[in-house]
């Protein structure tokens, strides 16, 4: 896959003995051998991102934002090209 056609995933990483489940970002290739060699361990949270950065920021939440303005209000993440899974 060229770098051009490379898209990212943000998913919840299963880790034994853990409460709290961690976001973790990796490329769809990557994802897909891990969903192969074990199906359902992981959760998919959100796929078709088309910038490492991006994904970043998907899988970190809000944890790393600008600090609100004046008004309160924060930069939206609305537009992205990433797709949500339901």
């Amino acid at each position: 896959m060229s770098p051009a056609n490379k898209t990212w995933v943000v998913y919840e990483m299963t880790i034994p003995g853990e409460i709290v489940p961690r976001n973790a970002v990796c490329e769809q290739r990557e994802w897909d051998v891990m969903e192969r060699s074990r199906p359902g361990f992981h959760q998919l949270l959100r796929y078709g991102i088309t910038s490492e950065a991006e994904a970043e920021r998907w899988a970190r939440g809000t944890s790393g934002d600008t600090r609100s303005t004046a008004r309160g209000k924060r930069k939206s993440r609305e537009g992205s090209l990433g797709q949500f899974v339901r």
